[in-house]
């Protein structure tokens, strides 16, 4: 099962978690009563490095989250990784991004935590995946299914969570 909530933090480089200040911060009042590690059941602390697009492009480092987030935790064996994130990158993403109303996709490799590979689709709406379009990709090019039979999701993966607020 998903969390129910997510916090979502992009950090200028996976190390800033292990800095005294990240690790020396103190949790606030608000933290104390309600925080994940005081309420949560199912918390998820994975920090995760870009590996799609290569680079941090102005269009992304300067716009706001987006209105809902669909993410993917998945694994991959070792031994079809090469061809399956070649084909994740330059195939997967690159088509579901033609879908209306779908912003952008980016991937991830975990630095700490499983599984090993998290995609991020931001989306103008939470029924995008939904749509006859996005549908229509899962199998538009020929290696699609056999790709996927390949990857194993984390439970509750892929999950949507709208937008409540942004700092």
């Amino acid at each position: 099962m998903a969390p129910k909530n997510l916090a979502c933090y992009e950090l200028q480089t996976p190390s800033v978690v292990d800095t005294d200040a990240f690790t020396s911060r103190k949790p606030t009042e608000w933290a104390q009563k309600i925080g994940p590690r005081v309420i949560g059941s199912n918390l998820i602390n994975n920090v995760y490095e870009m590996i799609h697009p290569a680079n941090l492009n102005t269009d992304i480092s300067g716009s706001d989250m987006a209105q809902a987030l669909q993410i993917g935790r998945m694994d991959i064996a070792p031994e079809n990784s090469d061809e399956w994130n070649k084909w994740y990158s330059g195939v997967y993403v690159p088509n579901y991004e033609k879908v209306p109303g779908c912003i952008r996709g980016r991937r991830w490799k975990a630095v700490k935590g499983q599984p090993n590979y998290s995609v991020v689709y931001e989306f103008e709406h939470s029924k995008v995946s939904e749509s006859s379009e996005w549908l229509a990709q899962r199998d538009i090019h020929p290696d699609n299914p056999r790709m996927r039979d390949l990857m194993t999701h984390a439970p509750g993966s892929p999950g949507i969570w709208n937008k409540t607020f942004q700092i």
